[in-house]
């Protein structure tokens, strides 16, 4: 788009200045999860999610602690944190049984201890071999993933009006675990962490604003305080028509919003002007159509588009709109990578 008149950054450097909403060499590029499938089409054999996103040049490496999963009959798992999960094609499974419906189970329930050292190894792992260079972003969570796993999507969303105490327990829950883990992980030398937590659909929040603003919100600005308060850069992410509680995430103290999903009417331009450079922001590729659907040419113009849009300024890191799921053209996540690397540069 322009000279570059930056001396070329680090991996780790370039995500940092992104963050910071100064201007990089370039745009920083890096996905929460390509699926093995792309993996294995783009580089076969490299199984290894990390070494995949070095080798293909990602500027970010991603990692979890580490909570065990015992295998059930019918492609299901019991995981430590008392929910029972489904495989799927994805690399990911889902909730489809949980353990607490009622503020007495809440009162009856251990979660499983979460500053147990063996959930760290892969984080240790990942910061030793990527740490100078990378970033390695760590995966907790802020303030609905928790409640709902240990509730069920659809107990949730009926607490939230028919017994709101046990909502605001699971929040609290969710908040005192994860600050124990990120102090863990902040001790292991971690500086960067990403809350997976999606509170929203294409057409809107799945709470009202005002239930959001109540119930969950109190317990998300503690979380995102108290990851800053330990030197942790905030990455939050969640799909999603956010515009009805977009300030509220933007004040709460996170570094940066992903992923500005255009198929729920977050135009990035519009993105940028409201939140008029408090926060970075990341995303906006469509993955969930245009790349799984569409040609290579179309997702390098979608690309460009996002470049055009997010770039001016800094604070901008280019993404897909959510991951590379297993639905995805290999083709076109290459489009989407080499038009980053060719026209993302300052």
């Amino acid at each position: 788009m322009s000279a570059n008149l930056t001396a070329e950054l680090t991996s780790k450097e370039r995500v940092l200045r992104a963050l910071g909403r100064q201007v990089p060499d370039r745009v920083p590029h890096f996905e929460w999860l390509v699926d093995r499938r792309v993996r294995d089409a783009l580089l076969p054999g490299c199984a290894d999610h990390n070494n995949f996103a070095v080798r293909m040049g990602h500027d970010a490496v991603l990692v979890d602690p580490i909570f065990r999963k015992s295998p059930l009959p019918e492609g299901r798992y019991l995981s430590e944190w008392g929910y029972i999960g489904q495989v799927t094609q994805e690399e990911h499974g889902i909730e489809v049984a949980s353990p607490i419906a009622t503020m007495a189970d809440f009162e009856r329930y251990l979660p499983p201890d979460p500053c147990e050292a063996p959930r760290y190894t892969a984080i240790e792992q990942a910061l030793a071999a990527y740490g100078e260079t990378h970033a390695v972003i760590v995966h907790l969570n802020d303030v609905f993933s928790l409640p709902r796993y240990l509730m069920g999507m659809e107990n949730l969303l009926m607490a939230i009006v028919a017994e709101p105490q046990l909502v605001t327990a699971l929040v609290d829950l969710s908040v005192d675990l994860n600050l124990k883990m990120a102090r863990e992980i902040v001790a292991r030398g971690a500086d960067f962490v990403y809350t997976g937590d999606d509170i929203a659909s294409n057409t809107g929040t799945f709470m009202s604003p005002r239930h959001f603003r109540t119930l969950f919100y109190p317990g998300f600005c503690r979380v995102m305080r108290g990851y800053k308060e330990l030197g942790l850069h905030v990455i939050k992410h969640t799909d999603g028509n956010l515009w009805s509680i977009l300030d509220m995430l933007v004040d709460s103290g996170i570094d940066c919003l992903d992923p500005i999903d255009p198929q729920a009417g977050m135009d990035l331009s519009a993105v940028k002007e409201r939140i008029a450079g408090r926060i970075a922001i990341k995303g906006n590729v469509d993955c969930a159509h245009l790349m799984t659907f569409g040609t290579p040419d179309e997702t390098a113009e979608a690309t460009r588009l996002a470049l055009r849009a997010g770039m001016p300024g800094g604070g901008y890191i280019c993404s897909s709109s959510n991951s590379i799921h297993s639905g995805v053209k290999p083709e076109n996540y290459l489009a989407l990578m080499h038009t980053v690397r060719a026209e993302g540069v300052y």
